[in-house]
């Protein structure tokens, strides 16, 4: 229990595409809060300014930000916090929209020497009148989270990837070629890589409902890869944390080719940082910090010692 009890706010639910999620990420952060002694006041984020402004009063000390997807991890609600003067978990504006908008990310990434999947961003329409690149392919959406609208396109799909009219996405779509091999996963802790994590669907590949089902997804940790690659990706996830200016708990997502017959083309490509990640029962970070002999409420503890306003 902390020494000294703090009042918290914790933002949960949202508008956002993953509003489920994050419903579940802020209970689990709640029960955690009453753990460790603090006034946790649950706060349902809308779109009425009026109303959390009300609910911010009396002014917390610190807002346990458990947001997920757009205006909750884009560095929106973060500017408002600025503003307020309140503070709050995980990473500031700029780091937040740094890594919710996906080409951005990846040419900071790829200046600092990380190797991400090539690609290029299109008007939607380009993608809804044929193939832009050799299949396989990745289809995403510029700024979501948690493979929120993300398809891979196979030789002998029928479907088109967008179909028109249907794309609620926005009008620009990220392309990138398909990289095979195994998922990967590195969750940060301030200036620390925690652990590597190997997930492995069991039916398709990493999608939204494959990281928030039960049974869906085996979780491998430590990851069963090569020692060098388990060291590489624990560096580049921290080296991705730094490029962005990340604070508090990040995760860096990876693909890692392992076919012997691509030698130096395979490896290891990182895919994104999530400067939110899940804090519900199937959520990585608590998992590798368990893995390290951190408990649900130390992990949440940490992050309010963090909590800092840019």
């Amino acid at each position: 229990m902390s020494a000294t009890k703090l009042r918290v706010a914790v933002l949960y639910g949202g508008f956002s595409a993953e509003r489920e999620v994050s419903l579940v990420s802020g209970k689990a952060c709640l029960e955690a809060l009453s753990t460790l002694g603090h006034e946790a006041v649950a706060i349902d984020m809308t779109r009425d300014l009026a109303a959390l402004m009300a609910a911010l009063t009396p002014r917390p000390d610190v807002v346990l930000n458990a947001l997920h997807g757009r205006w909750g991890e884009d560095g929106c609600v973060q500017g408002l916090l600025n503003v307020l003067g309140i503070p709050y978990t995980h990473s500031g504006l700029l780091a937040s929209s740094l890594a919710m908008h996906k080409p951005t990310a990846k040419r900071l990434f790829e200046a600092a020497g990380l190797r991400c999947p090539g690609g290029e961003v299109l008007h939607r329409s380009v993608v809804e009148a044929g193939d832009p690149m050799p299949r396989p392919y990745v289809v995403k959406p510029i700024e979501e989270g948690s493979s929120v609208g993300v398809v891979i396109v196979q030789a002998g799909d029928n479907v088109p990837p967008i179909q028109t009219g249907a794309w609620p996405y926005g009008e620009r779509v990220l392309v990138e070629p398909y990289i095979p091999g195994r998922e990967l996963t590195v969750s940060v802790m301030g200036d620390r890589a925690l652990a590597v994590t190997e997930l492995r669907p069991k039916r398709g590949f990493y999608n939204y409902e494959a990281k928030y089902t039960g049974g869906k997804t085996e979780h491998l940790v430590p990851a069963p890869v090569p020692e060098p690659i388990y060291a590489q990706a624990m560096e580049e996830a921290l080296a991705a944390h730094r490029t962005l200016g990340c604070r508090g708990v990040s995760r860096a997502d990876f693909r890692y080719d392992d076919r012997p017959e691509q030698g130096e083309a395979g490896g290891l490509y990182l895919l994104e940082v999530n400067t939110q990640p899940g804090m519900t029962p199937l959520s990585l970070v608590p998992e590798q910090a368990a893995y390290l002999g951190i408990s649900f409420p130390e992990l949440v503890g940490w992050m309010l010692e963090q909590a800092a306003c840019d």
